[in-house]
């Protein structure tokens, strides 16, 4: 697996004192990392805050809140963009890679779900023929790199971990999350979530 990690954020909050220099850590990180673009209608930034907005709209847990919010934080890590500045056409497993970054701080009901939403898109596409359909331009072309359909092994283990109901809904969340102009509450509006979920002193 490729870690070619612009930046550990790991060590970036071990740095920190408080919860509060965390979260201010970890947006300044998404502030600055997060200009690049998602796909072809949003930037990483835009994405993860509309992932968020649509999960509190839900009436989503401040847990599935900041999973949403932080869901994509792998890509925020990794330089994933050729000289043309077109994605990579290997997969670099974004959803290890930042669950493993968030694990120190922040509990399995945000860390589970994160490392669970490409497994989730697999399950989908396994259960429902139509659900690839709707998904983006770039979600069905990362599919086949992600592994494709689940074998029945794949869809049980996946059913049997506790997070697999809210790793779909975030999943749903994520593939909602790329509207282009969508005007939505900005990275300060999640602090309070944020912050109530780190469990580091």
């Amino acid at each position: 697996m490729k870690e070619n990690l612009d930046i550990s954020l790991c060590d970036t909050l071990s740095l920190s004192k408080t919860r509060s220099q965390n979260v201010d850590a970890l947006f300044e990180l998404m502030q600055r990392h997060g200009q690049s673009f998602y796909d072809e209608a949003v930037t990483q930034l835009e994405h993860a805050l509309q992932a968020a907005h649509l999960a509190r709209e839900s009436q989503a847990s401040m847990e599935q809140i900041t999973a949403a919010l932080l869901h994509d934080i792998g890509h925020f890590l990794m330089d994933e963009h050729d000289e043309q500045n077109d994605f990579l056409v290997e997969d670099w497993h974004h959803e290890t890679i930042g669950a493993r970054q968030l694990e120190p701080f922040f509990g399995k009901a945000v860390t589970e779900p994160i490392l669970l939403h490409v497994p989730a898109k697999r399950y989908l596409c396994t259960i429902d023929a139509e659900y690839f359909n709707g998904l983006s331009k770039a979600s069905q072309q990362s599919f086949k790199l992600q592994g494709g359909l689940m074998t029945d092994d794949e869809v049980a283990e996946f059913e049997s971990n506790p997070f697999h109901n809210t790793a779909v809904l975030l999943r749903r969340w994520d593939d909602g999350a790329k509207v282009k102009g969508l005007e939505v509450p900005a990275l300060s509006a999640y602090r309070q979530d944020v912050e109530s979920c780190l469990e580091c002193d």
